[in-house]
C-alpha cells in the first residue's frame, strides 16, 4: 500500500514537471541558439574555438568517463557480492580482519588513477596559465554592472570605451509600468552596445580587475574564466581560431543586476580588425572635447544626459534611485548643495557605495553633474565648467 502511494506521488511530480515544462517550451517556442552563446537544450561544456577550450572538453569527458568506469566497477563488485553471497544462500562472513594484498591493490589503485587524472590536467592548467609572448593586451575592469575595456598593448593600443547590456528594459519588464518581459531574441540579456573586437588566430591576453566588488570575465567558447577582483590584477589569453560572434557573462554574483552583466567577443580578420581601430580612433578624436571653452548649459545638458547613462543602473533613469541601496538625486541634499561637494564625491567616491568616476574626462563629469543639478525637480540653475573639475583634481 505505502509503494503504490509512493508511485503515485512520483507520477504527480512528473506530471506536474511535464506541465511547467510545457508551458515553458511554449513561451520561449521562438527562441533558437545564441550565436556565440549557450544553444537550447545544451547539456554538456561546448566544444568552443579555442585549443585550451578543446583541451578542457576533452579533459571533462575523459574524466567523466573515467569517473563511470569507477562507478561501474565499484557497484558491479558491490551488487554482486550482495546478491550472489546473501545469508539466505548460506554463506558466512568472513572472519578474516586484515589482507596485506588487498591493502596494497587499493592504495595503488587509487594512486594510478589519481595520476592519470592530474597529469593531462595539469598540462592544461599550466597552458591556461602562459600569458607570455601576447599579441594584444586589453584590460577588462568590472563594475556593477557593465564592462570597461582598455587596449593596452598592441594594434588598438589606447582605446577604451564601457560595454553595457543593450538589451531594453521594456523586454526584460519594468516594474514601476507593470511591464512583463518577453524573450524577443536568441540573445536575450547577451547583447551588448561596444563589443570587445579582436583579430582571429592572435593570443590576446586579457587582465581583469574590478572597481566595486568580484566580478569573473568568461566566455565559454574561448574556455575562459577569470574573477575580477577589486585591488588586485589577474590575467587569462585566449586565441580564436574562427572568426564570430561568442558571448559569455560575468560569472560572480554581483548584485542585484548581476543577470544584466553580459560579455561579447567579436573576433574578425586581421584587415577589419585594422579597420576597426582606424574607426575607433577616429571617432575618439572627433569625440575629443574642449576642456578649455565655456560650456553652455544647454550644451552641457545634452552632453551629461548621455553620460548619466552610466549613472542610471544605480540611480534609475528618473533619478529616484533604489530605496535602502542607491540614494535619490531627485532632491537630493548633495547634488542641489555646493557645487564643490557633488564634484568631490564623483572624484573621490562616497562610503564605499559610490565608486569614483574620476576616469572621465572633465567635460563628462562637468555635464554629468550639471545635467544632474537641472533635472526631474532639481533647478539649480548652475553651470558646472570643465575647469572647475580639473581644479578639483589638481586641488
Amino acid at each position: 500500500m505505502n509503494f503504490a502511494k509512493s508511485v503515485l506521488r512520483a507520477l504527480g511530480r512528473a506530471l506536474a514537471l511535464a506541465a511547467v515544462a510545457g508551458v515553458t517550451s511554449q513561451a520561449f517556442a521562438g527562441v533558437g541558439d545564441s550565436e556565440g552563446g549557450p544553444k537550447v537544450n545544451q547539456l554538456n561544456l561546448p566544444v568552443g574555438v579555442t585549443q585550451i577550450s578543446r583541451d578542457i572538453y576533452d579533459l571533462h569527458n575523459a574524466m567523466m568517463i573515467l569517473c563511470l568506469v569507477i562507478f561501474l566497477g565499484v557497484f558491479s563488485a558491490m551488487f554482486y557480492s550482495v546478491i550472489m553471497h546473501r545469508k539466505s544462500r548460506g554463506y558466512q562472513a568472513a572472519t578474516w580482519h586484515e589482507s596485506t594484498t588487498v591493502e596494497i591493490i587499493w592504495t595503488v589503485v587509487p594512486f594510478v588513477i589519481v595520476i592519470l587524472m592530474a597529469l593531462p590536467a595539469t598540462k592544461t592548467v599550466i597552458a591556461m596559465k602562459d600569458t607570455t609572448n601576447s599579441d594584444i593586451t586589453i584590460k577588462a575592469t568590472g563594475s556593477q554592472w557593465k564592462w570597461g575595456y582598455d587596449y593596452l598593448k598592441g594594434e588598438g593600443e589606447g582605446i577604451s570605451f564601457l560595454s553595457n547590456m543593450s538589451t531594453s528594459r521594456g523586454q526584460i519588464g519594468d516594474p514601476e509600468l507593470g511591464e512583463k518581459g518577453i524573450p524577443t531574441s536568441n540573445d536575450y540579456l547577451l547583447e551588448v552596445d561596444n563589443p570587445v573586437v579582436v583579430p582571429v588566430n592572435k593570443k590576446i591576453r586579457i587582465i581583469t580587475t574590478a572597481n566595486d566588488v568580484i566580478h569573473a570575465w568568461a566566455v565559454p567558447q574561448f574556455g575562459v574564466k577569470q574573477d575580477a577582483i577589486p585591488g588586485f590584477v589577474r590575467d587569462t589569453w585566449f586565441k580564436a581560431e574562427i572568426p564570430g560572434v561568442y558571448r559569455g557573462e560575468c560569472q560572480e554574483l554581483c548584485g542585484k543586476e548581476h543577470a544584466y552583466m553580459p560579455i561579447v567577443v567579436r573576433v574578425v580578420s586581421a584587415e577589419d580588425y585594422s579597420k576597426w581601430v582606424a574607426g575607433q580612433k577616429q571617432a575618439a578624436v572627433a569625440a575629443l572635447d574642449d576642456p578649455s571653452k565655456t560650456w553652455t548649459l544647454p550644451e552641457l545638458m545634452a552632453r551629461g544626459q548621455k553620460v548619466y547613462g552610466n549613472c542610471a543602473a544605480c540611480h534609475q533613469a528618473n533619478g529616484r534611485g533604489v530605496p535602502g541601496a542607491f540614494p535619490s538625486l531627485d532632491g537630493d541634499t548633495v547634488v542641489n548643495g555646493p557645487k564643490a561637494a557633488q564634484i568631490h564625491v564623483l572624484l573621490a567616491g562616497q562610503n564605499n557605495k559610490m565608486p569614483s568616476w574620476k576616469q572621465l574626462t572633465d567635460v563628462e563629469l562637468a555635464a554629468v553633474i550639471t545635467y544632474t543639478r537641472n533635472s526631474w525637480g532639481n533647478h539649480t540653475g548652475e553651470v558646472v565648467q570643465p575647469a572647475e573639475i580639473k581644479a578639483a583634481r589638481n586641488g
